[in-house]
């Protein structure tokens, strides 16, 4: 068991924690935030920014997030940027949480925060080795504990802690009920869109609505039968936490959307399901991918995109190339790929109005370089509403 001493600054006076991972590795540290202990999956984020969005993302359900620019909370918290109802991170690791907030929009600070929705923290002065050892062993269970003193006791708690692996996680963060957003003042609505939320980020339909669409964003577990029932001109899977494998409900809508043949867009968790529907398979990433800086390559036109991510499972490729392949909703191709690591970045029917990326186009935090695919899919229900040919709209 390799134990990583932590200078006592980098708590700013926090009580003494540590941060334990199932391999036994060991990072002690100071304690901020709520007291107590968290488990869940260690995974790292790259983002130089966006601590706030990336806190209430809900894909991070059941997740440990290190992060990796050494300096979070320097512009404390508000009521304007969360993505969604709440913090769903398990535990925080950062390397320095900025004693005092500085900006003319922040409400509080990070640690009041996390202190006032029960998020347990611990900074520690390795987080690029802890970075480094998750690239190499992967991504892990992982323990932060105020109040636990010998590693080997939390290890057993560790060890006897869920995996990520068949977690159905989307159940957990979706919403209770149906809600709708509408377009902005001055902005016609063209479009009505049904929008399964398996996760969804507060930007989404912020950013449909800002292209003329009417979105109904409805629970995880709504049949297919159900989001058609109202004639929606389109349907978005949206992101989310988990295994897309334990999400069969969520694959059979898909299914029954496409067989429908109304557009559909999926982004993240939801291109993941378009992937399962297709009749492709779904594997874990050794560390997946989590910030705001992955580049992302059109494979049609080539050029690449930065941009955001947060995922750990991934599409398994029919092929190494670009040719069409064959599925139940005529042919499909492989659009996108990322250029660190080759894993597909999205997918796209062409006999049927249907494509995803694994990215996500309406950052929160991140680049807007993808930002051009809402008006992809915006395009989609136009062609189909005019009874164009769906593969038109590439």
């Amino acid at each position: 068991m390799a134990a990583v001493p932590s200078s006592p600054r980098a708590g700013s006076g926090g009580p003494p924690a540590m941060l334990v991972l199932e391999d036994g590795t060991t990072f002690r540290g100071t304690g901020f935030g709520a007291p107590g202990e968290t488990f869940g999956e260690m995974v790292f984020s790259t983002g130089m920014t966006g601590y706030q969005e990336t806190l209430t993302d809900p894909s991070y359900a059941r997740q440990i997030v290190a992060m990796t620019a050494p300096h979070i909370g320097n512009t404390g918290m508000n009521d304007e940027d969360p993505e969604s109802r709440r913090i769903w991170v398990s535990g925080y690791v950062v390397r320095e949480p900025a004693r005092i907030p500085s900006s003319w929009r922040s409400q509080r600070s990070l640690a009041d925060e996390l202190s006032a929705q029960g998020v347990t923290g611990i900074a520690i002065t390795g987080t690029r080795e802890l970075t480094r050892h998750l690239r190499e062993r992967g991504a892990m269970r992982a323990a932060v504990s105020t109040a636990e003193t010998d590693p080997a006791a939390l290890l057993e708690r560790v060890l006897a802690s869920p995996g990520m692996t068949g977690a159905d996680l989307a159940r957990e963060v979706t919403t209770g009920r149906p809600y709708q957003v509408d377009p902005p003042p001055g902005v016609p609505a063209r479009f009505r869109v049904a929008a399964v939320d398996l996760g969804i980020k507060a930007a989404t339909p912020r950013s449909l609505a800002r292209r003329g669409c009417q979105v109904r964003v409805l629970p995880a577990t709504t049949t297919a039968d159900e989001i058609l029932a109202a004639g929606p001109d389109g349907v978005f899977f949206s992101n989310g936490p988990g295994d897309p494998a334990a999400a069969g409900y969520a694959t059979e809508a898909v299914r029954g959307v496409l067989t429908a043949g109304v557009p559909l867009l999926g982004i993240c968790l939801g291109s993941q399901l378009l992937g399962r529907a297709l009749g492709l398979g779904t594997y874990k990433l050794r560390f997946g991918h989590r910030g705001v800086n992955q580049p992302v390559k059109d494979l049609a036109t080539g050029r690449v995109q930065i941009t955001s991510h947060n995922h750990g499972f991934a599409v398994a490729a029919p092929g190494a190339g670009t040719e069409p392949f064959d599925t139940h909703y005529g042919r499909a191709v492989i659009t996108h790929r990322n250029l660190n690591d080759g894993v597909v970045e999205g997918l796209r029917l062409l006999d049927a109005p249907a494509f995803s990326v694994q990215y996500h186009p309406e950052a929160a935090p991140g680049p807007h370089d993808a930002d051009g695919e809402f008006d992809r899919f915006c395009a989609l229900m136009e062609r189909a509403r005019e009874g164009g040919r769906p593969h038109a709209a590439a």
